[in-house]
């Protein structure tokens, strides 16, 4: 059979016969694909020859891992899929850890990975791997493509699925036989998925049971997670809280799906919140989750979390409610359609004005505090600094650790899709690479990618793509010469045994990135080094700082394992 395809066009002319490989790169055109984060092998080498004159966007990234990151950062930034491709053996299993994070953090990912060929498939053949196996539980699917005709099926049904409902990471497995081999293209067929019918509208009689608690309720509180960015429902998340007066606690991934600065916010909640987060949910009598899914971290001893509330658990995905703590009023449904169906209700609002009297007492007696040095730099201080040159608007991308907590803490959101962090896993080597899709996503913003000096060294070879692409990324590493959190865990609860978590030997970091073609800045605390940082900050480059912080700084308050939320520690100086 004869293929006559051009791909070198965003507009492809195409007979229906086309090779695995080209109807491959076809479906991507025709889900409107901005970008494409891989890495090629053997497997994929069809594939990476139909992307040649292709006219998509693609960025080699100097591992897998790496470039999954940059696809979750791209995804979490523009709420499009973040698509990748890898090739059969290593390259998938180098994938798993980011379809992990995805998957709990729910992140829409479409992953392509090549595979042996399909009559070589179970014998061990060279970098053979059965990724299907190995990511079912780390996916919300995956497929392996048996039929050339099917595969533009399967990327439809792929894309729709990492897409809805909850989104997530769908894996297509695709041997190299089936890359090669000619087939008929259509892709104008409907998705029909009659075991997967994601519930998007919410139920009205569990509407309105909630519409009266809400009446009722003298000490009301929202615990607002990442399900209302995920449903682009921030605006109507704020105009539910003003009309009801109900105050708003995020979780981690929520920062930013409502304003820091308004006056009904409470901050953070969860092991690293703030007091007056977590003692609002530790006295409720209304607690109203919405796209959270009551991780340990938030919640603490869950024998002490919101004991004296009638629980409303807003999710989209039935699952989640009541998996972790009892419900009273479980409403499944997108966030966003929700909110506006409680926006319609306009219900009575509650006696709750003492109530919010007292938490707005508590946000000015119980802020976030440090202790301030002249000696050393802190590393809160160098994050309210940061805050006030970028005026908040800055995309933040970290890894996990102190350095994410301080981000959270200091770094104030005031508007959705500008914290990229890793919250379910805490996967270290995730604030460089997503920092780069971030970047891709939202080419006019600026993005500071704030990184301790453990996690930078898990993916520092992404700079080469920092580099070659010339992004203006800021990467910002608190470096404390430790892994900073272990360092922490053994102070307070190993009895200061600091069992392998500080560095004997660190690398020159700015001379690494001057080897990586950036420009790189070290930032100690000397005369200067405030002018210092802020030009490196607002420069239009790509900079890397190196910045010496203080060593045996603390995150605090803290909420530690087996405490309950109001059983905090370092609230007060």
């Amino acid at each position: 059979m004869s293929t006559n395809v051009q791909l070198n066009s965003s507009t492809a002319k195409c007979t229906n016969t086309m090779s695995g490989s080209q109807m491959l790169v076809e479906a991507l055109k025709q889900e409107k694909v901005e970008v494409i984060f891989g890495y090629p092998g053997g497997a994929v080498l069809p594939i990476y020859d139909s992307l040649y004159d292709s006219g998509l966007f693609h960025v080699l990234t100097r591992h897998e891992q790496g470039g999954i990151h940059a696809a979750e950062g791209y995804a979490r930034v523009s709420g499009r899929p973040g698509v990748v491709i890898a090739t059969s053996g290593p390259g998938a299993t180098n994938l798993v850890t980011g379809l992990a994070d995805a998957m709990i953090d729910s992140l829409p990912l479409v992953v392509f990975t090549g595979q042996v060929a399909s009559s070589v498939i179970g014998s061990d053949a060279f970098q053979e791997a059965d990724i299907l196996g190995i990511t079912t539980p780390i996916t919300k699917h995956n497929y392996q493509v048996r039929e050339v005709n099917d595969l533009p099926r399967i990327v439809k049904e792929a894309f729709h699925i990492a897409t809805t409902g909850r989104p997530g990471p769908v894996l297509i497995d695709i041997p190299k036989d089936i890359a090669t081999i000619e087939g008929d293209f259509s892709y104008d067929m409907e998705v029909n998925l009659p075991g997967y019918q994601p519930t998007n509208e919410p139920n009205y009689l569990q509407i309105r049971k909630l519409v009266e608690a809400v009446s009722r309720a003298k000490k009301p509180v929202i615990l607002a997670g990442a399900g209302v960015l995920h449903a682009n429902g921030h605006e109507e998340l704020r105009q539910y809280a003003e009309q009801q007066q109900i105050p708003i606690a995020n979780t981690l991934l929520g920062l930013g799906g409502f304003p820091s600065d308004h006056p009904l916010f409470l901050g953070m909640a969860g092991m690293h919140g703030t007091y007056t987060a977590n003692m609002a949910i530790y006295d409720c009598d209304l607690l109203i989750s919405v796209g959270a899914r009551f991780d340990d971290r938030v919640t603490g001893n869950l024998q002490h979390f919101a004991k004296k509330a009638i629980i409303a658990h807003i999710d989209i995905d039935p699952a989640e409610i009541g998996k972790n703590v009892p419900t009273q009023i479980p409403i499944v449904g997108d966030a966003k359609l929700v909110l506006q169906q409680l926006l319609k209700q306009d219900g009575k609002q509650g006696d709750n004005k003492e109530w919010n009297e007292q938490l707005a007492s508590n946000k000015k007696e119980f802020p976030l505090v440090y202790k301030e040095s002249d000696s050393e730099l802190k590393p809160q201080n160098i994050l309210e600094l940061i805050h006030k040159w970028t005026n908040g608007e800055a995309i933040v991308t970290t890894d996990v650790g102190q350095h994410q907590m301080w981000a959270a803490q200091y770094y104030n959101f005031n508007n959705p899709n500008r914290w990229v962090t890793s919250g379910g896993l805490g996967t270290m080597g995730f604030g460089l690479p997503s920092a780069i899709g971030a970047q891709l996503a939202d080419r006019n913003s600026t993005v500071i990618a704030v990184i301790g000096d453990g996690g930078f060294q898990m993916t520092l070879q992404e700079l080469s793509v920092i580099h070659e692409l010339n992004l203006p990324i800021k990467v910002v590493i608190l470096n404390n010469g430790a892994l900073g959190m272990v360092r922490q865990w053994q102070e307070l609860f190993y009895e200061e045994r600091y069992s392998h978590s500080k560095f004997v030997s660190q690398p020159d970091f700015v001379k690494l990135s001057e080897a990586y073609g950036m420009t790189g800045v070290r930032i100690v605390k000397e005369d200067g080094w405030e002018e210092k940082l802020k030009a490196a900050i607002l420069s239009d480059e790509p900079v890397l700082l190196d910045i010496h912080v203080c060593k045996d700084e603390n995150v605090y308050p803290m909420v530690a394992t087996g405490k309950g939320l109001h059983e905090m520690v370092g609230v007060k100086l």
